[in-house]
Order: C-alpha cells, then sequence, then structure tokens
C-alpha cells in the first residue's frame, strides 16, 4: 500500500471545486451506510437526502468525477464508494501524528474509526517528560523533543494537534519544518502557515455558540406575540463594567 508522504490529492489537478470536496465525505459516509446494508443501486434523490443536500447540487457534484449514474437504475454504490475514496485518496496509507496528549488527543489516539478510512495513527507526541513511554491505545507518547525524527521515521503525512493554544503555533511550525504540510488543528487558535500547508480547524466551542445562537432564536420564535401590548425595550449604560465595557441594562423606551 502506498504512504501518502509522496502523493498529492488529484482533486486540485483535474479543478474540483473545494466545495465540491468538502461534500465528497458526507456522500461517502451516506454510501459506505448503504454499502452495508448490501444496497446495490441508489437514486441522486435517496443518497442527496441521506447526505442532506439536494439532488441537484449531488449530480454536479458526481459530474466533476465523471459519474453520471444510469437513467432509471441510479448510481452503483460500490463503484461509487471506490471512486469516492480514491478522489480522496483514501485508498492509501496516511500515518498521522497526534500532538497534545491531553483528554482530547487521548481520545482520538482511541478512536477507531481512523484506521477503516485509510488513516493509521502513526506516533503520538508530547511536551510532558511524564508522559514519555506511557501507552495510549496502544502506542506508547513519545517528546516533543524528537519530533523530527518522530515525522521522519513515520512518514507522517497529516499533523493532528490537540495542544493548549499558546503552544499550537510552536507545534504547527515544527510540524511544517519537518515536512507535514497537512494539519488538523483542534487548539481553539488561528493558526500561521506557509503556502502549500494545508490546515483545517475543529473548533467545537464555535458550534456550541452557532448552536446557543439558533437555540436562542427558536426561544424568541416562540414567545413572539405572548407580550404583543408591552412596549419596545431599549438598552441604556448603567455603569456597571463587563469584560467588553459598560454593561447595558434593557429598559422600556
Amino acid at each position: 500500500m502506498a504512504t501518502g508522504r509522496t502523493h498529492r490529492p488529484a482533486t486540485r489537478s483535474r479543478g474540483i471545486p473545494e466545495a465540491t470536496v468538502a461534500r465528497l465525505p458526507l456522500y461517502l459516509r451516506a454510501l459506505t451506510a448503504l454499502s452495508e446494508r448490501s444496497v446495490p443501486t441508489v437514486s441522486s434523490e435517496e443518497l442527496a437526502t441521506a447526505a442532506g443536500v439536494n439532488s441537484a447540487k449531488l449530480r454536479k457534484d458526481f459530474s466533476y468525477l465523471g459519474s453520471y449514474g444510469t437513467r432509471g437504475v441510479g448510481y452503483d454504490v460500490e463503484y461509487l464508494v471506490y471512486q469516492i475514496s480514491r478522489e480522496l485518496g483514501l485508498t492509501q496509507d496516511w500515518p498521522v501524528a497526534i500532538v497534545g496528549i491531553g483528554n482530547l488527543g487521548a481520545a482520538l489516539a482511541n478512536y477507531g474509526g481512523f484506521a477503516s478510512r485509510g488513516f493509521r495513527v502513526a506516533a503520538l507526541i508530547d511536551a510532558d517528560p511524564a508522559m514519555a513511554g506511557t501507552p495510549v491505545a496502544g502506542i506508547p507518547v513519545q517528546h516533543t523533543d524528537d519530533l523530527d525524527r518522530i515525522i521522519s521515521d513515520n512518514g507522517v503525512s497529516i499533523g493532528v494537534i490537540t495542544t493548549p493554544p499558546g503552544a499550537a503555533q510552536q507545534v504547527c511550525d515544527r510540524l511544517v519544518a519537518a515536512g507535514v504540510t497537512s494539519i488538523l488543528n483542534f487548539a481553539p487558535t488561528v493558526l500561521s502557515v506557509p503556502e502549500g500547508v494545508d490546515v483545517r480547524k475543529v473548533d467545537l466551542s464555535i458550534e456550541l455558540q452557532i448552536l446557543a445562537f439558533h437555540e436562542q432564536r427558536k426561544a424568541g420564535e416562540d414567545t413572539t406575540g405572548a407580550d404583543e401590548g408591552a412596549p419596545p425595550m431599549r438598552a441604556t449604560p448603567t455603569g456597571r463594567k463587563g469584560p467588553d465595557g459598560d454593561m447595558p441594562a434593557v429598559m422600556p423606551a
């Protein structure tokens, strides 16, 4: 099986839009579920519903792959699984190093879904000397002093950063210097990388804040009309200080 260090994804050279690339894993997840149920074919409408997109967008996305389906039959599930897996580079072995083996790093190391999707956790790295040699998910943790050697010895393609935010940029710089060109960042900070290095950011707190916004909106809709006769409200300063300055009080207009 080929390793990821010498391979560059085909999607850029083939001109597949980034928005389409971002949806391919959604299609693959839905198709894998169908494959596990031994479903031989699927219509664009059924697959689009399972993936959470509209069928016209799905057909357009698949046209970039050269897959158009058969009228009256639909798409061959097994062939699409192979085709999308190949396009995403999942038919190869992608060695991954996780840097920062706290609760989150350890949880990712123990996640069993990586291997089945072509990602092999090849190394665990942490700055705490007391962690060195400690096995996590059967892999001994190594110290950050040896990061360059670890990346080289394991042919690491993708670096995963799960450190505190203050250490993330330094770790990122060292990964890039060691030859890593793809980084998945879980640290709540924005990383600066040179051209040619891809960074994907996962910030759980931001996702929760977005959900809180929608919950607040739904709660507001539920109470709309409850106080139709009440006067409108306006904010006026009270002199109390908050983290961002004066904290406004809500007062009737």
